[in-house]
């Protein structure tokens, strides 16, 4: 039943893709060529007008450039010409750094805030003042005090990682059966043993999906921050081909950070299947 509802499912997926693609090319082919136009104007203009060519690139001309991209990944020809798999290494790098300083913080803090409502009532008011506040908003105090654009990328990763696994880590905790919680107390398990063998296990799903919901922001928002800081990573790539007018540039790189966000959400989702049980 599965299998085939699987099987089902790619062959509509295969069809929608077809007719994206066919619908692309059509919208995107040539038209008829003018005539009666400005010899000004044409040469401004160049083949888009002139030759009716369309200004947004066909479905085969970006599978060209991506094959282009795709067999010299990694050439450095200077600061403004690098491979797209450098680009993207650079972008990961950092979504990694923050992440990984995000996970050290939020989850060890909202362990203690589930279960402490002491530290969870007096922590309270400035959760909810942070938490709104746009990562992006902090680009500016960081590029002042840390005075590294590279390192400013981190730390605005750190910060809009940090909630979503802080939030769900102490949601997770703080709803831990408390019948299980007395049986451990019952059986004389210590507080650290208990949050390890007891609390742990259970807060785990709700934990992973924090980790899941934050790396899925946190690939969001490095684009945008790469747009700022410039210099190296995917989000700059893609701000220097629009400079560049290079639409085709474009589209390959919004694949591809498509394919990544997809990738590292997969990677968390296995995972949290991994650790899900049934009560």
């Amino acid at each position: 039943m599965n299998a085939s509802l699987r099987f089902r499912a790619a062959v509509v997926s295969i069809a929608l893709l077809a007719a994206f693609f066919g619908i692309w090319h059509l919208a995107t082919r040539p038209t008829a060529a003018a005539t009666n136009m400005s010899p000004e104007y044409a040469k401004l203009m160049g083949l888009t007008a002139t030759q009716g060519k369309s200004a947004m690139p066909g479905p085969l001309d970006v599978g060209a450039k991506l094959w282009e991209h795709l067999k010299q990944p990694f050439y450095d020809k200077g600061p403004n010409d690098k491979g797209l798999g450098i680009q993207l290494g650079y972008s990961i790098a950092r979504v990694g750094l923050g992440y990984l300083l995000a996970v050290l913080i939020a989850i060890p803090l909202g362990f203690l805030i589930g279960m402490s409502p002491l530290i969870s009532r007096a922590l309270d008011p400035f959760i909810q003042v942070l938490k709104p506040i746009s990562p992006l908003a902090w680009m500016p105090l960081a590029l002042y005090t840390i005075k590294d654009s590279s390192i400013s990328a981190i730390f605005v990763i750190f910060i809009c990682s940090v909630w979503p696994m802080l939030l769900n880590t102490a949601f997770g905790v703080a709803s831990v059966r408390k019948e299980w919680i007395n049986v451990a107390r019952t059986l004389e398990v210590g507080t650290v043993r208990r949050a390890f063998t007891v609390i742990l296990p259970a807060a785990a799903p709700t934990i992973l999906t924090g980790m899941r919901i934050s790396i899925g922001i946190a690939w969001l928002v490095i684009v945008a921050a790469e747009m700022l800081v410039g210099g190296t990573g995917i989000g700059y790539f893609v701000w220097n081909e629009w400079n560049n007018l290079s639409i085709t540039n474009v589209i390959i790189a919004i694949l591809m950070i498509g394919l990544v966000g997809m990738l590292l959400d997969q990677i968390l989702a296995r995972f949290t299947r991994m650790v899900t049980f049934p009560e």
